[in-house]
């Protein structure tokens, strides 16, 4: 059923109760002033006639039968369009319109009472008369047209009214509510055609004056926004997911084809030397190793690439950066590290990235950035630098990044020729300063010696990167927009 046509017959039958609810309350309240004026038109009939009933009284106490009668029709003259009785010790008096005799009265009364006799009602009142050594009652008669004629009269016009609002009523809201629904009609029509899955064409943005309609509109369009948001979002996590197999595919080739080749030797040379055999199981160790690490660093990345906005909030930055470096130390007991950190640099951030983030700083410095004797010396900073910015700082006393190799350190495997690495550190520490709305450099180290890698963070962080595909392999063209040289 239609809007138009639900709001027609709920206006149709609303109205008429509406008017039989009010039509009660005019009954009541017309029957209560028709009656107040019957009422006061007796009482001013009793006033005027109560001379008389007593007159009458005495003439009738005093055996004058002559001037009964005139005082009768004296009392009758009074009493005009009333009916009149005079119960007296002995006798009763009656004239006009009243009840029949055989209808009973009211013992006394203090007002105005509704008699009923002969199919009809009669409003009564009775006054006590004094006439000499006689009394009585006097009672005065009114009929009771109210309840006779003017209230059946506007009992009939209040039904005859609801009947014919009811019809007209539910007409008329029909009418109306199709006029207002024409915007709701409007962007029924719009949106029947539209298929997020197959189309880009969305709802305009245009004012119909309906303040619910265009309510509708917004919210209409922004789960169209919503859907397209995380239609896009998943296909980008397919994207990842493709990459991710692609990229394991690719890099595991190398390593199993050599585990497969050491095991071939195994099989076949089951009496191999002791020296060759430890070789070859060294190899194997050596490569299990490289695989778990590829497999633990592409994983991290897509995770990087998936993280939602939810997950950010304030994280102590000082602690993030003790931990990671006591953390350092139980691994590399030999290593010096040292950490320079200010208490309190509170940045906004997703905590398992950071602490990523200085793990693979860290675990860089520990693998290359040793000196001619061998021996590891870290020195890790974290301070406050401009307004709203931290700085994150990884000293190593190696050999250095060279100058033309600064520009590919962060892209996806990039290893030097000695590495055992899986190429993905500096390319996680890139990914996480990104999603950070940071920057990452490779530059020379204090003094240099060695070298120093920087992250610049922002205190208050920002929104998520509208595209995170570190995973498929655009780190360079981010790195190149996202990550400016750096002096530090």
């Amino acid at each position: 059923m239609r809007l138009s046509a639900r709001i027609g017959l709920a206006v149709g039958c609303t109205v008429p109760l509406l008017v039989l609810a009010g039509g009660w309350l005019l009954l009541h309240l017309v029957g209560r002033d028709l009656h107040r004026a019957e009422d006061q038109h007796l009482r001013r009939r009793a006033t005027a006639v109560a001379p008389d009933a007593r007159a009458l009284l005495r003439a009738a106490a005093g055996d004058h039968p002559k001037a009964a009668d005139t005082r009768e029709r004296q009392l009758f003259d009074a009493a005009l369009d009333v009916g009149v009785r005079v119960v007296g010790p002995d006798t009763t008096f009656s004239g006009g319109p009243q009840p029949g005799p055989a209808v009973r009265l009211p013992d006394r009364t203090a007002g105005i009472v509704t008699v009923h006799g002969g199919g009809r009602s009669w409003r009564a009142l009775a006054r006590p008369v004094h006439g000499g050594t006689a009394s009585g009652t006097l009672w005065l008669f009114s009929p009771d047209t109210a309840d006779r004629v003017q209230i059946p009269l506007v009992r009939r016009r209040v039904l005859g009214t609801a009947l014919l609002a009811a019809p007209l009523s539910g007409l008329l809201a029909w009418g109306l509510a199709a006029g207002a629904s024409v915007p709701l009609r409007r962007l029924t029509r719009r949106t029947a055609g539209l298929d997020p899955r197959t189309s880009a064409a969305r709802l305009p943005e245009e004012r119909t004056g309906v303040r619910e309609v265009d309510e509708l509109a917004a919210t209409l369009r922004t789960v169209l926004a919503r859907y397209d948001e995380q239609a896009a979002r998943t296909g980008q996590a397919l994207d990842t997911a493709r990459s991710f197999s692609a990229a394991a595919a690719h890099e595991l080739r190398t390593p199993l084809m050599s585990m497969g080749t050491n095991l071939d030797i195994l099989a076949a040379h089951p009496g191999l030397p002791e020296p060759d055999r430890s070789e070859v199981l060294a190899d194997l160790g050596r490569e299990h190793a490289r695989l778990q690490g590829l497999l633990v660093m592409l994983r991290a990345l897509g995770r990087g690439d998936l993280v939602e906005a939810e997950a950010f909030g304030p994280v102590d930055l000082t602690e993030v950066a003790d931990a990671a470096v006591a953390e350092a130390r139980r691994r590399a007991p030999d290593a010096d590290i040292t950490l320079d950190a200010a208490p309190g640099l509170t940045v906004h951030g997703w905590e398992p990235g950071l602490r990523l983030l200085l793990d693979n700083l860290l675990a860089n410095a520990l693998a290359h950035g040793r000196d001619r004797e061998g021996r590891a010396v870290v020195r890790v900073g974290v301070r406050g630098q401009a307004p709203g910015e931290v700085l994150v700082t990884v000293d190593d006393h190696g050999p250095g990044v060279p100058a033309e190799a600064r520009a590919r350190i962060f892209e996806r495997f990039q290893r030097g020729p000695d590495s055992t690495g899986s190429g993905l550190g500096l390319t996680l520490v890139a990914q996480q300063a990104a999603l950070h709305r940071g920057s990452a450099t490779v530059t020379d180290g204090p003094d240099g010696i060695g070298a120093r890698c920087a992250v610049r963070l922002p205190s208050d962080g920002g929104d998520l990167p509208g595209r995170r595909d570190w995973l498929i392999g655009t780190a360079g063209a981010n790195r190149s927009q996202s990550f400016p040289k750096d002096s530090a």
